[in-house]
């Protein structure tokens, strides 16, 4: 038995129903606790992220804005998962799994909620004067040393996962994309991923989210841009869509033309997976990077936290969603929605170019070209804070530089490896990651409701207060 059948044999048990049924209960629970806060207080969690930086959170310690620390984890989280995940998830699951994409989603809002939370509460500040947080943190000062082996568990798969799954594998992507598009030779694009990666990482936070917050907002209007425009040339087919969705989310799709058929469980499944891995909500990533916000109340940069898995599952991956089922391309015959055929071979990324492609012609297969470089080169940048974090705490501010020496070379090497034992690595990490944070995050959920009610009666109005005499006076 090789390493890979290995890995796969791990995999199945660390991603069987047992972890999903954690993670999917672990949000069900925080949003029953907080009683539906991440639909109560979403509206207002957008004006927090987007809006001017107040006073209080001006003045408070930290060390990016609430809108940077958001820009920075969404360069992480928006990536290809978004465009082959989301393909993935339809061609396996059908239609339906769109809609336990949503669900997971939703619930995963006061998952990341309570990670970010507990991020900023129980943060500390490292030997570059610069702040640390993340689940090993929560889990050390929150929980007690008792529980450091967890904290230390979560540290070093969380050091690996970066590597793999938020470096090397993006990498490779972002090779094959403009190798198969622009004909630019695999180590060709490795040289200048090195260089760009080491001009920014070398920069530090303050230079890695700059960057987040200039890219992010590009890459999300090129292709969100794109799929709305199909959607707006194929506005009579919106409707069917949504139906084909709530329809198959609760019955099985019969096999018909080139589509195999599957039933609602298999709908159930890859919906949470694919959901999972687009938002990361339970992994504790959001946790690695909350921590440098500044903010007066950690309940504020919570709230900002989870509008990043809104963004990402309910905007980003609805528009991919869409777009293939209104193209047709999630079926070879066609679909349900079209007559359009197109080759069955066709899956994942090449799957969700296709369906550009064939509204919006070459210009519709550059803007996924485009956005899978985009987002795998952000998806690196972004990662790589988590890696750090995670390092740092186990070897300390001093080992940091050789950590991105290695960074870097994991980015080179991605360009020109065959990455499918690394995939399989990088997905055992992910679980490893992933347990040890719910685990914390459940046995802490009694610090996060007491910091949000203390926010919501302590705080929440005076910063209304100070917002309306603040506009009243400009």
């Amino acid at each position: 038995m090789d390493i890979l059948e290995i890995l796969g044999k791990i995999n199945n048990v660390l991603w069987g129903p047992p972890s999903l049924i954690l993670l999917f209960g672990t949000g069900l629970f925080l949003t029953f606790v907080l009683k539906g806060l991440q639909f109560r207080h979403l509206i207002y969690a957008f004006k927090i992220g987007f809006g001017k930086e107040d006073h209080n959170d001006a003045a408070a310690e930290g060390d990016v804005s609430h809108f940077k620390a958001l820009m920075t984890a969404l360069a992480a989280t928006i990536g290809n998962g978004n465009i082959a995940g989301v393909a993935t998830a339809i061609t396996l699951g059908g239609p339906g799994a769109i809609f336990w994409m949503w669900v997971v989603g939703l619930l995963g809002m006061a998952t990341k909620y309570a990670e970010a939370l507990l991020a900023v509460k129980y943060r500390v500040k490292n030997d570059n004067g610069e702040y640390s947080s993340g689940p090993m943190y929560y889990i050390e000062r929150g929980l007690g040393k008792k529980y450091k082996l967890l904290a230390i568990t979560f540290a070093l798969f969380g050091a690996f996962a970066a590597l793999g799954i938020g470096n090397s594998v993006q990498s490779n992507t972002i090779a094959d994309v403009t190798s198969n598009s622009f004909g630019i030779a695999n180590w060709v694009t490795g040289l200048i991923l090195v260089l760009l990666v080491s001009f920014i990482i070398f920069g530090g936070i303050q230079r890695i989210s700059t960057v987040a917050s200039f890219f992010v907002p590009i890459m999300a209007f090129l292709y969100i841009g794109g799929a709305i425009i199909i959607l707006i040339l194929n506005y009579d087919m919106i409707i069917p869509a949504f139906q084909l969705i709530f329809h198959y989310a609760f019955n099985p799709v019969a096999a018909a033309g080139g589509f195999l058929g599957v039933v609602v469980s298999e709908a159930i499944r890859n919906g949470v997976a694919r959901g999972i891995f687009s938002n990361e909500a339970g992994l504790g990533t959001a946790a690695l990077i909350a921590g440098n916000a500044r903010a007066d109340h950690p309940v504020k940069q919570a709230l900002v936290a989870m509008t990043g898995t809104f963004i990402v599952t309910i905007i980003v991956c609805t528009m991919t969603g869409l777009t293939l089922l209104i193209t047709g391309f999630w079926d070879p015959s066609g679909g349900l929605l079209s007559g359009v055929t197109h080759d069955a071979a066709l899956e994942g990324g090449a799957l969700t170019s296709a369906a550009f492609a064939s509204v919006l012609g070459v210009v519709g297969e550059y803007i996924v070209s485009f956005s899978v470089i985009f987002f795998g080169f952000s998806t690196i940048v972004g990662w790589y804070i988590y890696g750090e974090k995670c390092f740092e705490y186990l070897a300390g501010s001093k080992g940091i530089a050789g950590y991105r020496l290695i960074y870097i070379a994991a980015c080179g090497i991605g360009t020109v490896a065959n990455l499918t034992t690394v995939w399989a690595f990088a997905d055992m990490a992910n679980a490893l990651m992933m347990i040890p944070n719910l685990i914390a995050l459940l046995l802490l959920w009694k610090v996060v409701v007491a910091e949000t009610n203390d926010y919501f009666t302590n705080f929440y109005g005076n910063v209304n207060a100070a917002r309306s005499v603040e506009k009243e006076i400009s």
